[in-house]
Parts: structure tokens; sequence; C-alpha cells
């Protein structure tokens, strides 16, 4: 049987127009700033900093104001962005620790799914473990670091000068048919703090109200402002790395922090400024510019939601919701709630003087308005992450010590034991510093917070006691 050119033509056809129906997968490029609260950004309504290049960036796509990490420390914070789930869930409950090879990650799915061409590069991107002479031959022995076959392109920790090296790199092997996904780690604000000359001055710039404002304190924010408008210059190099070497056409980029600052109140806790971080998305063309969302948005949605704009399904163990059509505009059910879990840092063995910097477990669910925080080590005396030993902290307890320091301050962060559950008014009460939970009239709020989080507990094979009887 003979076939006619017209008759193959014919018979071709729909599958070429079915090929040209199909939207070509978006390459996506995800963009950590460390240890960065929102605020500490002009677009989030900072008048004494100054960050152009995120201001405008935040001007050409949407701008999230209702975004929490699932951790207020890095490795934890990170495995959520990069696997759908919860901490927790996906056993990085200990700082130190490898993902478990049979976790899967956005990239894996990207490049195995949708044939993607998947890197990382920069700062130390945490989730590969960290083993030191105690455990580096049960790592060997094991097997246990999986991220070179995870993506292929890996640099594990470069310096900052490196960067437009390493992002030209990821570009020059990248094949050029490809879709691609790129994770750039910065250093900045991460601590120890540069001294940077010509920065913000002290006396100019705004205390938070959750902080005292003493001279250490203004000297501690000095040199974080410092970090945050040095690393909005990095980011710029890297956007223009990457509209030279691939364009920006049907790329989603989202620059986000990966937990908040280093300051009491804020990393290592579970209250707004250790969770709430900047997130903004851009994606030409399908994002509004100059959009805002106010929606509850958790760090283990944004695998999904990129697997959802590449048309891939998820792993069935990923916990997170797409808001994909938050972005492009169609109809959306937000979430009702978000949860957060604070870990084990560092990787320091438990002692007798431990503080909250290195050990603390806690649990956080939170609504629109109102927020619960279950701490299950209330006894663990409080010191900030990482800062504990700077300028700010040191000024605080010295005044504390001399009765000198407002009592609300010495409550919040001196008081020898925290309550074992936290109720905040996040409406009436955005700093966190009054406490609402076993109030008559909030204990319908209180319970539906609680019932929220059990379940969250449960189905994450949490390992803390429940907050309710089950």
């Amino acid at each position: 049987m003979s076939i006619t050119r017209r008759q193959l033509g014919a018979a071709v056809a729909p599958l070429a127009v079915a090929a040209q129906s199909q939207p070509a997968r978006p390459n996506i490029v995800l963009i950590l700033s460390d240890d960065h609260t929102a605020e500490f950004m002009g677009c989030y309504g900072n008048p004494t900093i100054h960050t152009p290049n995120l201001d405008r960036f935040a001007s050409e796509g949407m701008r999230f104001t209702r975004f929490f990490t699932s951790a207020p420390q890095c490795v934890p914070s990170r495995t959520a962005y990069l696997t759908g789930r919860s901490p927790v869930s996906a056993r990085m409950g200990r700082f130190t620790a490898p993902l478990p090879a049979d976790v899967v990650t956005l990239p894996e799915l990207l490049r195995s799914e949708g044939g993607y061409f998947t890197g990382i590069c920069r700062r130390q991107f945490h989730l590969d473990g960290a083993p030191g002479p105690n455990s580096r031959a049960v790592f060997e022995k094991h097997k246990l670091q999986t991220f070179d076959s995870r993506v292929d392109y890996l640099d594990r920790a470069s310096p900052r000068a490196m960067t437009a090296q390493r992002v030209n790199e990821f570009f020059d092997k990248r094949p050029a048919n490809k879709p691609y996904f790129l994770w750039v780690n910065f250093d900045d604000p991460h601590f120890p703090w540069d001294n940077i000359p010509g920065g913000v001055d002290a006396n100019k710039l705004r205390v938070p109200g959750f902080l005292p404002d003493l001279p250490g304190v203004r000297e501690d924010l000095r040199r974080y402002y410092d970090e945050v408008q040095r690393m909005d210059g990095e980011f710029q190099l890297v956007l223009d790395i990457i509209a030279k070497r691939a364009g920006t056409d049907n790329t989603i980029i989202l620059f986000a922090g990966d937990n908040g600052f280093p300051f009491p109140h804020g990393k290592g806790t579970l209250y707004d400024p250790g969770l709430n971080v900047p997130f903004i998305m851009k994606w030409q063309g399908r994002i509004q510019p100059g959009s805002v969302c106010d929606d509850l948005i958790s760090g283990e949605d944004y695998t999904v939601t990129m697997l959802d704009a590449a048309g891939i399904k998820p792993a069935k163990e990923m916990s997170g919701v797409s808001f994909l059509n938050r972005l492009t505009g169609r109809p959306y059910q937000p979430r009702k709630h978000v949860f957060a879990q604070r870990v084990t840092h560092g990787s320091r063995p438990f002692a007798e003087g431990t503080t909250t910097h290195t050990f603390d477990l806690s649990r956080m669910a939170r609504g629109v308005r109102y927020k619960l925080i279950y701490n299950c080590t209330p006894h663990q005396q409080y010191s900030p992450v990482d800062s504990y030993n700077e300028l700010s902290w040191r000024e605080m307890s010295d005044e504390n010590a001399w009765g000198r320091l407002d009592p609300k301050f010495s409550r919040m962060y001196f008081s020898p034991a925290r309550p074992v559950f936290e109720l905040y008014d996040m409406e009436q009460d955005p700093m966190e510093t009054t406490n609402l939970a076993g109030r008559p009239e909030l204990a319908a709020v209180e319970r539906e917070l609680k019932l929220a989080l059990q379940e969250k507990m449960i189905l994450d094979w949490d390992y803390l006691p429940l907050p309710l009887t089950p």
C-alpha cells in the first residue's frame, strides 16, 4: 500500500498542531539570600535601607507579604524549598544531616520527567550533610552524600568573588535545547558581618519594635543593613548574566530568603521575623508586574508550584500546595494555615549550659490573623542564634542584669522559662509581645490552631508530643 504525500501530510498535521499547542517548559531560577527577614528591603516598606535592584525586580513581578519558611534555620528551611515537604517529614531534623537518598528533590524530578539541565552554585547549599572527623567515615561507608548525582552541575561552596564565574560555568555546560533549573545561593547577609566602608549610618536606621533601641543593637543592625545592600548588587549581577546568556523569556525567577535575621526574635525562633522572608517572583508575560499577594504561602509550596508550572506531577510524599493559579490570575483557593518547625542548630553535642542557640524544639501553626507556638523545651535558656556573642546581645544582657532594660524586653528574652503555648493576634500585636494563650475568649481560636498543628504533626510523623491528647 502506497501513501501519497498529501495523505502523509494530512496524517502528520494533527501531530504537529498538538506539538505546537504544548507550551514550552519554563526555565526556573531560585536565588536565595541567607538570614534575611522581609522587612529589610525597600519594597517591603523599610525607608532606611537601599535595595534598588531588588525593589525594581519587585515592580516587575509579584511580591508576597505572607510567605513563611518552614523553619527558622538554613538546613531545614532549604529542605522544604527543595523537597516540597517539611524538614521533619524529610528526616532533616538534625542540622548536620544529609538529605536521605530516598527523598526526591525538585531538580531530580525536573531532570527525569521534564528533561531539564539542573545546577546549584555559590554558597554552601546545606543539604548534603556536614561530616567532621567523627562522622566522615560513616558518611563514606554508607555513601550518604548524594547531591553529585542529584544535579548536573554542582558547585559546593565558592566565595562571593566567584559568583559570575560559577553562573557562567553553568550556562557553558547547559545544552542549548534544554530548559534549565538553577539555584544560586548568596552568603549575605549571614553572620559574621563585615565592616563595609561607606554604608548605613547607625543613627539613622530603623530599629524594629521587638528590639530595644541601644547603641550595640544599632551597630549590629548597621553591619547587617550593609550586607543586605551589598547582596542587592550581587543579585543584579546574576540577573544580568542570565539575561545575557539565556534571556528571560519563559523564565520563572524567584528571589527569596532562607530564614530570618540572626537577632533576638528572629533566626532560630518561630516569631515572624524568623520566618517571614522576602519572596518575589517574576515570570514575564505570565505574572502581572507590580502585583502583591497577601495569601498564606509556605516554604513547602515552592517545589510543587514549580513542578505544576513545568507540567510535572509531584511526588506523593510532597505536602506543599501549588499556588500557580495565584501567579497567573486564575481561580485559587489559598491555604488556611502555614506551619513551621524549630529543630536543632549547629553541630555541638548537647552539654550543660546548652542554650537555644544550638538546641530548641518547637512548632508553629499560623492563620491570617492568629498564630500558635508550641514550645516543647520551654526551660531551655534563650540566646539568639549566631549573634549571641555580638554587641547587641551583650548589651541587652548587661542592661537586663543592671535592671535598666525595658521590662517588656526583659520578659521577652530573659524569663527563666517560656510558656508551653504562645498565642498572638497578628493584627493587633504584629511584634508578638503579648501572649494570649489561655484566654477564655480565645479558647476556640486556640483549639482550632492546636487541631491544625496536631494534624500536621501526625501527617509528618513528627517525633514531638502532640499538642492535644490523641
